[in-house]
């Protein structure tokens, strides 16, 4: 039977690919304030700003492509059973190659109603030669169809399952977030008690409160190779 290798992936496992996934310490998105274009609030006060804002981003992320640490994750589906949590809303694991993605804060590539966004009837799959929304266009229940994405201060659905994945995990793998920063604290704290536990980040982290953390210095691809050497005495 094949151990369970759980990824925690935040933007730095996108970075590589030329993706901004997230907001920079500054607070602007791409140059926006994320208050306008990642909060409910932004959302009521001006659809068509948000609606616009997220057309552009799916525009940037179609011309993005994996990086060689989202194909290596993919290549360990050979010897473990792997899944990926990923706090990024690009669908860069999916193209390259793994099964089982579970996205905590919504996917870029696809819109929903803006009055129950997890109503699957409603949910639209953009494909990159039509993945642009007209603002105002209705999605099957009439209300507006918005990005489906987790905005600041919304419930984080997806962490459930994420938790009994972390749970799981036989051995649990940290990809370009803080520990110090929910969910990946979080989900840490689920972890069972010895486990390995692996933290990708070219950055200097604390990581004084778990024993069992080995850190890889290195970005998302140069520290999946090195992942995969450490790896190879557990597929035996």
């Amino acid at each position: 039977m094949k151990k369970k290798l759980v990824f925690l992936t935040g933007a730095g496992m996108s970075v590589e690919s030329g993706f901004k996934t997230f907001r920079g310490n500054d607070g602007l998105w791409e140059n926006y304030p994320v208050e306008q274009v990642a909060t409910h609030e932004g959302w009521e006060k001006d659809p068509t700003l948000v609606t616009n804002f997220y057309n552009m981003l799916r525009k940037k992320l179609y011309a993005a492509q994996p990086n060689e640490g989202h194909k290596l994750i993919k290549s360990l589906e050979n010897d473990y059973d792997v899944c990926v949590i990923t706090q990024n809303v690009d669908d860069l694991h999916e193209r390259a190659g793994s099964k089982n993605v579970i996205h905590l804060h919504g996917e870029l590539s696809k819109v929903c109603s803006s009055r129950e966004p997890y109503d699957e009837r409603y949910i639209i799959d953009l494909p990159a030669d039509n993945c642009t929304v007209e603002p105002g266009t209705k999605a099957g229940d009439g209300s507006l169809l918005r990005p489906f994405i987790v905005f600041f201060g919304e419930n984080v659905p997806m962490i459930e399952p994420a938790a009994i994945e972390a749970q799981n995990a036989d051995i649990f793998v940290i990809i370009g977030t803080s520990l110090n920063v929910y969910p990946a604290a979080g989900l840490v704290q689920y972890t069972k008690p010895g486990i390995p536990i692996y933290l990708i980040d070219p950055n200097e982290v604390m990581s004084g409160a778990y024993k069992n953390i080995t850190h890889i210095k290195a970005g998302a691809s140069e520290g999946m190779k090195k992942l995969i050497e450490l790896l190879w005495p557990f597929i035996q």
